[in-house]
């Protein structure tokens, strides 16, 4: 019987590379050169089980689930902050004294109606559910004072219409809350058990539809009786808390009392001390606060009067007969015990953060030398030599002629060391001619300026050239650039234009970011390197210990040097919120933002005017290159990120100046329309040259008075291409920081949209 042979399709299995089964000598030519490691570079990370990486898992869900619990508990609790609810109608149908009337129900805790603030807010006390709530509202139109109540509260309930769910105006809100950034929120419907039962269903059906847009999967209660406020009351209680990162940083303070004490000095200014309970995290006195929409102050010291509204008050027990005892509330003698009164902290000069926002310049650093008379008369005699061109030409050619002949290495007189390499390679006219292959004799011929001029000008029809130039510009409309711009033609291009530079490549071309800078930027700082510092002050927040007020206890701070016009605010019912200052936050830079459009904006964006910013707890006025003139209504224009802290980030305004070919030779062409005198030429020749159809080139010379010059190219042009010249100034934003914002008018949306023409843009 025949034996077996394998066919050509038999599988071949790869030989064994590594392990067991690889020899000393491979494995030491396989590593020759490479060094052993002296030290490990990560931690070993030691192998488990199956059953201790089971175990670890379970301790980790038990660990992030007891700290979810201990945040639920703390938030409310006698300890801690009381819950603060901030109550916002989406719709103008919807009653609010009649929601907080149900939320005012005295069957199940104590409700203390306050005097500071809107007339719609309150403390509720229930101490069966052992939780205490501080209810505020704010009306949609009002978009600072729901701005800013939004930065402190720790939910947000929103009331909806059981027909349309909100109206523009509180869509509008919605998209401000949403940019901002929004913390736990709670939707409930008031006024559905209005409707007929039949239409209730359906009602309901439609408004989970509507929702669905802005908040998916969201569960939808009701307030319409007290059993449903009690309902609403747990669902907030038991809620899961969502972070804003600007805020479990910092420390911050909800002002529930107010008192202003003048100066001796000057009644205008003076200190303020604010009382109420101390959110995110403790609170130092030798650290910064910004009062929002008034500025950075500092602090003197820190009291801790009694709590004014316990969970548990103190309650005294006497007995007036045997058998009979009676409970006493002691509140009030607790609001007039101010013998009990406890100084916390006072600031210590010597650690207290300053106040010191810029840089005081000095005007003698960097002082720079002007050259001297010598050194100008030198550099003008060496362009007045450089004036007259030799050249060798064939002999009978005119002077005219010999402006279109080039030397043999493809450059006229000695002119154009500046180019480099690159450029040289399509700068060489043909080094042979079809039409004339035999040597011919030479002689050299010296051409001057005047010479050149008074020819080419015989030749130019002055009311030709500007009837042609209208008729250019009116074709050219719509096929502008965004920057691209026309050459003024009562000013010269070297003086309208005097800022600006070529630049070879907008990427590789080098830009000192320290050139040319204005007068304010000695007034800024600049971080060395403002991520790492961002990073280590984030984690001496986590790890270090702060002295100072703790989380949820009542207190009364001391502000200095704050002018009247803030407890006016406070006065006019009108919220006072303070947040502590991490290192450096007080000190003004460059401000790097990426930004994206709003689609609920469509019109133009002007550069160098007013906008507001809202800027995690900060708002305040500013003129960015990128902003919108409004008038008394403040709309939502972008959303976006802060990039960086760097002053040395430029920002480049690019201007595009474009001619017409006028005379099309191989490599050559006579270019008109970019500029409309000599000097203007001469000025912008070393500005590299490109055309719209990809070609590039420079300037070879000018022709004539009229602005007209002889360019070389890489490639012969079309007739319809354009000629282009960029150019390129760094801008910088004006120093125009006002932490004042102005209220704005009530939001109404417009109905009709404006048509306005686009508007160039930096």
């Amino acid at each position: 019987m025949a034996a077996h042979r394998s066919g050509p399709l038999k599988q071949q299995n790869k030989a064994h590379k590594g392990g067991r089964h690889r020899g000393r000598g491979s494995a030491q030519r396989d590593g020759k050169g490479r060094l052993a490691l002296k030290s490990l570079s990560k931690k070993v990370r030691k192998e488990l089980s199956r059953v201790d990486q089971r175990h670890r898992a379970s301790q980790l869900r038990k660990q992030k689930k007891e700290a979810v619990l201990a945040e639920k508990r703390q938030l409310g609790s006698k300890d801690g902050p009381p819950h603060q609810v901030l109550v916002v109608p989406l719709h103008n149908r919807i009653s609010l004294p009649e929601a907080f009337q149900r939320l005012r129900d005295r069957d199940t805790g104590t409700v203390h109606l306050n005097d500071w603030g809107s007339t719609h807010s309150f403390m509720r006390l229930c101490p069966r559910l052992k939780h205490r709530w501080f209810f505020t509202s704010a009306r949609p139109g009002d978009l600072h004072t729901v701005l800013d109540l939004a930065k402190v509260a720790d939910t947000i309930l929103f009331l909806l219409d059981p027909l349309e769910g909100w109206d523009s105006t509180g869509d509008y809100c919605l998209s401000c809350l949403f940019a901002q950034g929004l913390p736990t929120y709670t939707l409930a419907i008031q006024g559905i058990s209005g409707l007929p039962p039949k239409k209730q269903i359906d009602a309901r059906k439609k408004l989970s539809k509507v929702v669905e847009k802005r908040f998916p999967d969201d569960r939808l209660l009701q307030l319409d009786t007290q059993q449903e406020a009690a309902m609403l009351l747990r669902q907030l209680a038991n809620q899961k808390q969502r972070h804003l990162a600007f805020r479990d940083r910092r420390a911050y303070l909800f002002a529930l009392a107010a008192d202003f004490v003048p100066n001796e000095e000057n009644n205008l200014v003076g200190t303020l001390k604010i009382s109420g309970y101390v959110r995110g995290q403790t609170l130092n006195v030798n650290s910064l606060l910004h009062i929002i929409g008034h500025g950075d102050f500092q602090m003197k010291q820190i009291d801790a009067p009694m709590d004014p509204f316990p969970l548990n008050p103190r309650v005294i027990k006497f007995q007036k007969e045997p058998g009979m005892a009676m409970e006493i509330c002691d509140l009030d003698a607790v609001a007039d015990m101010e013998e009990d009164l406890k100084v916390l902290m006072k600031a210590d000069p010597d650690r207290q953060e300053s106040l010191l926002t810029e840089v005081i310049p000095d005007p003698m650093e960097g002082e720079q030398t002007w050259p001297t008379e010598e050194e100008l008369n030198e550099a003008n005699d060496f362009l007045k030599k450089s004036s007259k061109v030799v050249k060798k030409v064939p002999k009978g050619t005119s002077s005219y002629q010999a402006e279109w002949i080039l030397d043999e290495d493809g450059e006229s007189g000695g002119e154009g060391d500046e180019y480099d390499t690159e450029q040289e390679d399509f700068m060489e006219e043909e080094s042979q001619d079809e039409s004339s292959e035999e040597e011919e004799e030479c002689e050299t011929m010296t051409i001057g300026e005047s010479m050149r001029d008074d020819l080419y000008d015989e030749k130019v029809d002055e009311e030709a050239e500007e009837k042609m130039l209208e008729k250019y510009k009116q074709e050219r409309l719509e096929e502008m650039f965004p920057d691209e711009v026309d050459t003024p033609r009562d000013v010269a291009a070297r003086i309208r234009f005097q800022k600006y530079r070529g630049l070879k490549s907008f990427r590789t071309s080098p830009w000192d970011p320290k050139e040319n800078l204005p007068q304010d930027y000695a007034r800024i700082f600049q971080f060395q390197n403002f991520t790492n510092t961002r990073k280590r002050i984030f984690k001496e927040i986590e790890e270090k210990e702060v002295e100072g007020a703790e989380v949820g206890w009542y207190v009364t701070l001391h502000i200095s040097a704050v002018p009247v016009s803030v407890v006016d605010h406070f006065r006019r019912r009108a919220p006072l919120i303070v947040f502590s200052l991490l290192p450096h936050e007080q000190k003004m830079s460059v401000l790097n933002m990426v930004v994206t459009r709003h689609p609920g904006n469509m019109e133009p964006v002007k550069a160098k005017e007013e906008l507001i910013f809202h800027c995690g707890f900060r708002r305040f006025r500013a003129s960015p290159l990128l902003s919108q003139h409004t008038a008394g209504m403040h709309s939502l224009i972008a959303t976006g990120h802060l990039l960086s802290v760097n002053p040395d980030r430029m920002v480049i305004k690019r201007v595009v100046l474009s001619g017409h070919p006028f005379k099309i030779f191989t490599k050559m062409a006579v270019v008109r329309y970019m500029f409309f005198n000599r000097e203007d030429v001469m000025w912008f020749k070393p500005v590299e040259l490109r055309t719209k159809w990809g070609r590039r080139g420079y300037i070879k010379e000018p022709l004539g008075t009229h602005g007209h010059m002889k360019c070389s190219f890489d490639g012969k042009l079309k007739s319809q291409d354009t000629v282009l010249m960029n150019l390129y100034k760094r801008v910088f934003p004006k120093w125009t920081y006002d932490p004042y914002v102005p209220e704005p008018v009530p939001w109404v949306k417009s109905e009709i949209p404006s048509i306005v023409p686009e508007v160039e843009t930096e």
